[in-house]
C-alpha cells in the first residue's frame, strides 16, 4: 500500500519502554527524508499502578510527505497490555491494524484494566488485530545470551519496533548503531536489544495478516543537516546561541519542574560553551540569582512551568523596575496547583501578560512548533538584551516534549544582537538614562569604574537611579516603562496570514496550535472551503498591523486549549470586532477532525 502519511502510536506500562522505542522509529524515519511530528504522552505519577489505564504511556508519530502536527488517528497501534488498548482504540482508524502481546491479555491484566476479555473480541469485526505472544518470543530470541527472565523480557519493546520498522520497510541499521553507542560499556544488552529488533522483524515477515505500507517521503524538506529535535532542547539551544552571539556569559538558574526540567539538564550539559546553571532550592531562589546573573553582565535565564511561575512574579517585578535583561521560560502545562504535570494547556496568558503586583509590563511572545522553540529562545534573549527588559517566552507540554526535524543554522546566519552593556571609560553612566527613540537604558556592569549604581525594588529617580518617593517621579517612570515595551511593536514583524485570501472566515490562533490549525486550514482549502489563518507568536505587545488583519474578515475564531485567554486579550485591545471562540480543556491538542468540523459549520452558519 502506497500513502503519504501514516500515523503509529505505541502504548503500554511505564516501564515497557514505550518512549524508546517511539523516539527509535521517529529518529529512523526523520534519517530516512520523512517529514515528522511526535507527541509522547505519559502518567504523571513516577510509579503509576502497572496494568492500569492511569498508567499507561504511549508515543504517537506522524510521518511522510508535509506532516504539520503528530496526527489525529492511529494507522497502526501497538498496544502491550489491555490497559493500553483500552486507553487508545478510540484512537484508531476504521480497519486499522493493531498489534497486542497476548502474553500480557492476561485475565489479571483484563481486571487491572476494568474491561474484559469480550471487548477485546468485539472490536476483531472492526480492525485488522495480530494476537502475537511478543514477551515469549522476545525470551525465547534471547535465550543463549545468559540473561536472566525479567532483563530478556525488557527487550519486548524492542521487538515490536522490529514488526513495525517490517511493516514500513524500514531499515534495522540505525537503531542497531544507537544500542552500540548506548550500550559501549554493555555489549550484552546491545545485543539482545539488537538480536530482539532483528526477531521482530523476521517475526512480522511470516504473518500473513501484517500489512505493508510503503510512505512517500517529504520533497519539501529543504537540503542542509538536520536533527529530530524537542521544543525543550530547542529552547535550551536557542539560549545558549544566543548569548554565543551575543558576546556574553550564559547563566541559567532554574528549579526542577515538569515539563520544563529538561531545559535545565540540556543547559547543564554544555559547560564546554561557558554555560552556567544552578539547580535551585525553590522556584524564586531560581530567579533571583538569574536577576544577580543579569546585573553582573550576564545573558541570564529562569525556566519553569505554571505553578513555578507563580513563585517567581515577584522577582520578575524586580527584573522589571531594574530593567535588567531576563528570559523567563514558561513551558506551561494543566492546572491549576499541581493539576495536569504531564499534559499541555494554554492556560499561563494571563498569568505572563498581568501576574504581577503594580503596574509590570513584560513582554510577551510565544513559540509554536518543537523546533522553533529555538528560534524563540532566540528571540527573547535578543529582545531582553536591546531592550533592557525581562522578556516571558510560553512553550508548553506538547511542544516540550514533540519532536520534528530541526534544520541546524550556522551562527553566522544568525541575527546579530547589540546588547546594552556600557563600555569602560565612557564617561558619566547615568542609570536610568534613556535612548529617546526607544526609551532603553544603558547596562552599567558592577566593577566597572564610574558606574556605580544602585537597584533595588523600591521606585528608582529618574536618570540618577536613587530611590524616590516622589509622586510624579513614580508616574514618570511608570509610564517610560509601559511606553518602552510598547514600542517593541515597531521591531515586532508584522502578523502574516495563511490560506486563502477571500476568506470570510479568519481562524486565529496562538502557541502550539499553528500544527493542528494550518493542517485544518490546508485540508479545508484544498476540499473548496475559502478560509484564512493568522497565527500569533509575538503577544504583547501585538503586531502593529493586528487591526488591519482583523478588518479583512467578517468572521473571527479564536481556537486555543484553555477557556477563551487570547480571545479576552484580542477583545480588550481590538474591541471593534466579533470574536467567537472554540476551546478545549483536556490535557490535549486539538484533532485536525474537530478544528475542520468548527471551521465548517461557522462558514455554513450552523
Amino acid at each position: 500500500m502506497e500513502v503519504d502519511e501514516v500515523v503509529i502510536k505505541f502504548a503500554g506500562d511505564s516501564g515497557d519502554g514505550m518512549q524508546l522505542t517511539g523516539t527509535q522509529f521517529s529518529n529512523t524515519a526523520a534519517l530516512l527524508g520523512d517529514d515528522v511530528s511526535t507527541f509522547p504522552d505519559y502518567p504523571a505519577e513516577i510509579r503509576a499502578p502497572q496494568g492500569t489505564v492511569g498508567g499507561v504511556s504511549g508515543f504517537q508519530l506522524h510521518f511522510g510527505k508535509i506532516v504539520d502536527n503528530p496526527g489525529d488517528f492511529c494507522d497502526v497501534l501497538v498496544a502491550m497490555n489491555p490497559a493500553a488498548l483500552k486507553a487508545n482504540i478510540r484512537w484508531v482508524k476504521d480497519g486499522g491494524t493493531i498489534i497486542i502481546d497476548t502474553d500480557s491479555f492476561t485475565e489479571k491484566n483484563f481486571d487491572k484494566a476494568g474491561c474484559s476479555q469480550d471487548k477485546l473480541k468485539e472490536i476483531y469485526e472492526d480492525f485488522n488485530v495480530i494476537q502475537a505472544p511478543v514477551t515469549s518470543l522476545t525470551k525465547e530470541a534471547l535465550a543463549d545470551t545468559g540473561l536472566d527472565s525479567k532483563s530478556m523480557a525488557r527487550s519486548k519493546n524492542m521487538f515490536t519496533l522490529g514488526m513495525v520498522y517490517c511493516i514500513f520497510d524500514r531499515t534495522l541499521e540505525h537503531s542497531e548503531k544507537f544500542f552500540d553507542e548506548k550500550f559501549a560499556k554493555k555489549p550484552k544488552i546491545a545485543e539482545a536489544n539488537k538480536k530482539a529488533l532483528r526477531a521482530g522483524f523476521n517475526y512480522a515477515e511470516t504473518i500473513h495478516a501484517m500489512p505493508s505500507f510503503r510512505v512517500h517521503p517529504s520533497d519539501t524538506i529543504a537540503k542542509g543537516r538536520y536533527r529530530n529535535m524537542n521544543g525543550n532542547t530547542a529552547t535550551a539551544w536557542g539560549l545558549l546561541a544566543a548569548a554565543e552571539k551575543a558576546n556574553l556569559p550564559f547563566f541559567l538558574g532554574s528549579y526542577p519542574i515538569t515539563p520544563a526540567t529538561e531545559v535545565l539538564i540540556e543547559v547543564a550539559k554544555r559547560r564546554d560553551l561557558g554555560a552556567k546553571t544552578f539547580q535551585a532550592e525553590d522556584e524564586i531562589g531560581g530567579i533571583v540569582t538569574s536577576i544577580g546573573a543579569s546585573f553582573a553582565g550576564n545573558l541570564a535565564a529562569t525556566s519553569t512551568s505554571g505553578p513555578g511561575l507563580a513563585l517567581k512574579s515577584e522577582a520578575i517585578g524586580l527584573a522589571v523596575i531594574t530593567e535588567l535583561p531576563l528570559v523567563i521560560v514558561n513551558v506551561q502545562r494543566g492546572g491549576p496547583s499541581t493539576g495536569l504535570p504531564t499534559k499541555t494547556e494554554q492556560s499561563d496568558l494571563f498569568q505572563a501578560l498581568y501576574g504581577r503586583n503594580g503596574e509590570s509590563p513584560v513582554p510577551v511572545i510565544a513559540a509554536s512548533t518543537p523546533s522553533n522553540c529555538f528560534d524563540y529562545a532566540f528571540e527573547a534573549s535578543k529582545i531582553a538584551l536591546e531592550h533592557m527588559t525581562p522578556v516571558l517566552l510560553l512553550t508548553d507540554g506538547f511542544l516540550a516534549n514533540g519532536t520534528e526535524p530541526w534544520k541546524i543554522p550556522a551562527m553566522k546566519d544568525l541575527p546579530e544582537i547589540k546588547h546594552k552593556q556600557k563600555p569602560a571609560g565612557e564617561g558619566e553612566y547615568l542609570p536610568y538614562k534613556r535612548d529617546e527613540k526607544t526609551l532603553v537604558r544603558e547596562w552599567g556592569v558592577p566593577g566597572t569604574k564610574g558606574y556605580e549604581h544602585r537597584v533595588g525594588g523600591l521606585e528608582k529617580m529618574n536618570l540618577t537611579g536613587n530611590v524616590s518617593y516622589v509622586p510624579e517621579n513614580h508616574e514618570l517612570m511608570t509610564k517610560y516603562r509601559d511606553e518602552k515595551v510598547k514600542k517593541l511593536a515597531d521591531v515586532y514583524p508584522e502578523l502574516k496570514v495563511e490560506g486563502n485570501e477571500d476568506a470570510d472566515l479568519l481562524v486565529i490562533g496562538w502557541g502550539s496550535t499553528y500544527g493542528h490549525i494550518t493542517t485544518a486550514v490546508r485540508e479545508l482549502n484544498k476540499e473548496g472551503y475559502k478560509v484564512a489563518h493568522a497565527h500569533f507568536n509575538y503577544i504583547n505587545p501585538l503586531p502593529k498591523n493586528t487591526e488591519e488583519v482583523l478588518a479583512k474578515y467578517k468572521k473571527h475564531l479564536v481556537c486555543e486549549i484553555n477557556l477563551g485567554q487570547f480571545a479576552g486579550y484580542l477583545e480588550m485591545n481590538h474591541p471593534k470586532f466579533d470574536y467567537q471562540k472554540f476551546n478545549k480543556m483536556q490535557g490535549l491538542p486539538f484533532t485536525v477532525v474537530e478544528l475542520k468540523e468548527k471551521f465548517k459549520q461557522l462558514m455554513e452558519n450552523k
